[in-house]
């Protein structure tokens, strides 16, 4: 995905929300920019960080995914100064282990690798489809994102291709610990990659009844309002 992925959520922000999104190197406006594993990401979203930063503001880091991953990582090493973190659909580790059950086998992630490859925006539609299926509002919002997210270009193969490897062998469990500051998660209960019950061995999390992967697609309003909630709080 790209940035643009964002937009319902950054027109329904209040305006006392300062909104800053980051394209992952190698995807939206960044595509002559390359990363190879989970350090590089975590460097580079260090970089984003400092130059959003303002010293009068509480800066609130707010990741997706494998966005998520970046964020966990840059807290446990403490590589920026921020004050609170929202992690949305995302997991310590994405991969089902043995007493891990709240992940996916991860041949899913090299099945989606080779549709990719196939067939970019046909599998970046049927993803997006399925998000919002069943969600009257988010069909809504989706007519009119799908194509700007379409429009941007098509993401670096490599970027791509390590972005699905972060997900296959990365698992921060035993590091989450080390964060100190603090994060809250909001998880969707129909989310195929990661099982709500992964809510049972986290704290500070809220599950979006009939939310898929992109419960700020699907579920705008309910997200919205958490997220500006979470985020007063933070300040």
């Amino acid at each position: 995905m790209n940035s643009c992925v964002w937009q319902p959520v950054l027109e329904q922000l209040p305006s006392w929300i300062e909104a800053s999104v980051i394209d992952l190197p190698g995807h939206g406006q960044r595509t002559d920019e390359r990363f190879v594993d989970l350090q590089g990401l975590t460097k580079d979203l260090q970089l984003q960080c400092e130059k959003i930063k303002k010293n009068n503001q509480q800066l609130v880091l707010i990741g997706w995914s494998l966005g998520g991953l970046a964020c966990l990582q840059l807290l446990i090493d403490n590589l920026a100064e921020v004050d609170s973190l929202i992690l949305v659909s995302s997991n310590p580790c994405f991969i089902s282990k043995e007493n891990w059950n709240y992940g996916v086998d991860g041949s899913v992630f090299d099945i989606f690798s080779q549709s990719l490859k196939k067939d970019f925006s046909g599998t970046i539609r049927r993803f997006l489809s399925l998000q919002v299926k069943g969600s009257d509002a988010g069909r809504v919002v989706l007519r009119d994102l799908r194509e700007k997210i379409l429009q941007q270009p098509q993401p670096d193969e490599s970027s791509l291709d390590a972005g699905l490897d972060i997900l296959k062998k990365i698992d921060l469990r035993n590091q989450l610990k080390k964060i100190k500051q603090p994060v809250s998660w909001i998880l969707g209960s129909h989310d195929g990659l990661i099982k709500a019950e992964l809510a049972e061995k986290l704290d500070n999390v809220v599950v979006v009844n009939k939310a898929g992967h992109a419960p700020f697609l699907s579920h705008i309003d309910i997200f919205v309002e958490y997220l500006t909630d979470r985020i007063r709080h933070s300040s």
